[in-house]
């Protein structure tokens, strides 16, 4: 198992990030990404988010039927936050993808995690992760093998009826799809317990799913050479609670 243990990144100076789901031109949950990074924004740089970073979301979002948006905010040369966006199309079958599209995991360890904020700064990682057309993503865990998250996405494990996923104490993003997820559960009686998650106990629950704000839910196949068993109910109910509450709503302005 791969040990990354030199945090010289990342790079602050590269800025933070978000990354949001278009459907029908309105940007899923948008006021809960730019509250998340109005706090990345506050926390690293003691400033306030650029004016009109709101407005250009939206107008970049706008044209795209199914699409994804990422918005980066960092310092410029004379040290100001600027804000810009990067808009591409996404495949329909990759928004709640079916278990043929399944992703396999393959853990390797960060000392402390990636932390709570979504850096731009993918250099860290770049070296370990595999192309999404691959449907491979690395499993980001902690000292003593505890999963923390995937690269791009949180962690879900389903013990029988009960989801179990790690806390969100600073360690790993506290993804807005995450949130999403822990509510939709709630709401069908579903019940979400945050513990700590090693791989042996992932593994031994049979059963787990991603969460991202493109991809909504999306199944775990197997975790390193291990593999899980299909998604079942569970699963579905969360993702079709998830599914209704975005595509079904969309977002307003």
């Amino acid at each position: 198992m791969a040990v990354v243990s030199d945090r010289l990144w990342p790079d602050r100076s590269i800025g933070v990030l978000e990354t949001l789901l278009i459907v029908d031109g309105s940007p899923i949950e948008l006021e809960a990404h730019l509250e998340r990074l109005r706090w990345s924004v506050r926390d690293l740089f003691g400033t306030e988010l650029p004016a009109g970073t709101r407005e250009l979301v939206l107008e970049r979002a706008s044209p795209l039927p199914l699409g994804r948006l990422r918005l980066t905010v960092a310092p410029g040369p004379e040290g100001e936050l600027g804000a810009a966006t990067v808009t591409a199309s996404v495949d329909p079958k990759d928004v709640f993808p079916s278990w043929e599209r399944a992703i396999v995991l393959r853990p390797f360890v960060i000392h402390g995690g990636l932390g709570a904020h979504k850096w731009a700064d993918r250099a860290g990682l770049a070296w370990t992760e595999s192309s999404e057309s691959d449907g491979c993503l690395p499993l980001v865990l902690d000292d003593g093998g505890e999963v923390l998250e995937a690269s791009r996405a949180n962690l879900f494990a389903v013990e029988g009826e009960t989801l179990i996923t790690p806390a969100a104490d600073g360690r790993i993003l506290p993804g807005v799809a995450r949130a999403g997820a822990i509510e939709a559960a709630r709401t069908l009686g579903i019940e979400v317990r945050e513990e700590t998650l090693g791989v042996d106990r992932l593994i031994a629950a049979g059963e787990a799913f991603l969460t991202g704000s493109v991809r909504g839910v999306e199944p775990v196949r197997s975790v390193g050479e291990v593999e899980l068993e299909e998604t079942g109910g569970t699963v579905a109910e969360v993702a079709a609670e998830m599914k209704r509450t975005w595509i079904g709503r969309g977002a307003t302005a």
